[in-house]
């Protein structure tokens, strides 16, 4: 059996309710079980608002993303300094092994054949895992316009990848 991260969440329109814990009358507070562990894009399929070749493409950047070590370092690393090295010496940065030039070259590519207007929207939610209305606010879009851009810019993506 998978562990799955699962954690309660009140409903946008419950939130005053859900904050004092009780319900008032009729409307008892709710909430909703989610998956920590499922990404924007998984939401996405799972309701059938992108297709398997659209998450296919999108989880093939996903990959490529995160193999290349792209994402910001949250924790200082170690492994960088030798016990023997010269402390009046220049830091020498660990180098990136071939598989990660690798990956980040595909994602590059991947991402430039997005286009300009598509790439920030691809990043945001397959990449930075952003969920929906964080991206469109962020970019400054109006409401469901994201879903839309997104699912463009994923059939690029699979062009690029040529899924089928």
């Amino acid at each position: 059996m998978r562990n799955r991260l699962l954690a309660e969440r009140p409903l946008p329109q419950d939130g005053a309710e859900r904050k004092r814990g009780t319900g008032t009358g009729r409307h008892p507070a709710r909430s909703v079980t989610v998956n920590l562990a499922e990404s924007p894009l998984g939401w996405l399929k799972a309701r059938g608002l992108v297709s398997d070749r659209q998450f296919d493409a999108g989880e093939q950047l996903r990959a490529d993303w995160e193999r290349a070590q792209l994402a910001p370092s949250v924790t200082m690393r170690w492994d960088a300094a030798s016990p023997g090295r010269n402390r009046a010496a220049p830091f020498a940065p660990t180098n990136p092994t071939e598989a990660q030039l690798a990956a980040k070259r595909r994602f590059e590519q991947a991402i430039d054949t997005a286009g300009p207007g598509l790439r920030d929207i691809l990043w945001r939610i397959v990449c930075a895992g952003e969920g929906m209305r964080d991206a469109e606010r962020a970019l400054g879009w109006p409401a469901r316009a994201g879903r839309l851009v997104l699912g463009f810019a994923l059939d690029r993506l699979a062009d690029h990848y040529r899924m089928r």
